[in-house]
């Protein structure tokens, strides 16, 4: 198995803060799909109040990005998602499921952080739905397919005894949530020992469901955010068929390493190509986008063949 199962692409970052045209100060951590023709880039960026707003960006080839000329999604000012709002809106992910486009995103308030919902057919015109969980929950990807007639997502809550895990819920109708079980933990003494948390949707193969997910270790100067892939079962994915017992993706570009918070790849995205390749999108420390290929096959090869156990 090579070492490095992710290319970079040669012009990264694709997407900063000089192509926005508003005043933002990063451009990092988005959710990537296709409509149509294009692919739809859903960023997160702080403003220089810290808080943060989702903007919109466009492209013929998922390489090269134009942003639209004004947000997409800022904190709502009244009704019941303005309370939970009121510190910004961050990290989203989007699904697409019986012909809509599904965004989960974190809200933050003073209440704490909580997963909040919205729908899209045609990336102009957002509807709210709901939110989907209490505090402290910070990723929410939803499966682009339904298991048994419900809808199922990975989680990340957070507690003392099993501290950044991953679980996954289920839904009849996207509003409420249950049979949670706890399916993945991190691995002690390892490249993600700290916390994990689900990244992008998972994709179809013929092996199972693979997800991209990141990984946090903790070092002498900091924590380092790496990716690695885990395939989960077709028709149950509560069941994780194996974790790939190394990282696929970790800091190296200056931009990755050097930023708004150092050492970070995140991804919230990750395109299926019909050539059996997958682009994956993350954020290069908090501050730029970046994006890389690699081959599906040697991903699933990974959790199949150098594996560990998921919890």
């Amino acid at each position: 198995m090579t070492q490095d199962l992710v290319r970079r692409y040669a012009h990264n970052p694709i997407l900063t803060k000089g192509d926005i045209p508003y005043p933002v100060e990063t451009v990092h951590n988005a959710a990537v799909t296709k409509h149509g023709n294009e692919y739809i880039m859903l960023f997160r960026s702080h403003l220089r109040t810290g808080r943060s707003i989702i903007g919109l960006a466009r492209s013929p080839d998922g390489f090269h990005f134009t942003a639209s000329p004004e947000p997409f999604l800022t904190s709502a000012t009244d009704g019941p998602f303005a309370a939970y709002e009121e510190y910004g809106v961050e990290d989203p992910r989007v699904t697409e499921i019986d012909g809509e486009y599904l965004i989960a995103y974190s809200a933050y308030s003073r209440n704490g952080v909580r997963i909040a919902l919205a729908k899209t057919k045609d990336f102009a015109h957002v509807e709210r739905i709901s939110l989907i969980t209490e505090a402290d929950y910070r990723n929410v990807v939803i499966f682009p397919e339904k298991f048994d007639g419900l809808y199922a997502r990975l989680d990340r809550p957070h507690s003392e005894i099993a501290p950044w895990s991953i679980w996954i819920s289920y839904s009849p109708d996207l509003r409420y949530w249950g049979e949670s079980q706890l399916i993945m933990r991190p691995e002690p003494y390892h490249w993600d020992e700290m916390k994990i948390g689900p990244g992008a949707p998972p994709i179809k193969t013929e092996q199972g469901w693979l997800s991209i997910y990141h990984g946090v270790f903790q070092t002498m100067s900091g924590a380092v955010y790496r990716l690695g892939v885990a395939l989960h079962d077709l028709k149950n994915p509560a069941k994780i068929i194996g974790v790939g017992d190394s990282w696929i993706l970790q800091p190296q570009d200056p931009w990755e390493i050097t930023g708004y918070v150092h050492n970070v790849v995140f991804t919230c995205g990750a395109i299926a190509e019909s050539d059996g390749t997958v682009k994956i999108y993350w954020g290069g420390a908090d501050t730029v986008m970046c994006v890389g290929e690699a081959n599906i096959s040697d991903l699933v090869a990974l959790c199949l063949d150098h594996a560990r156990p998921a919890k």
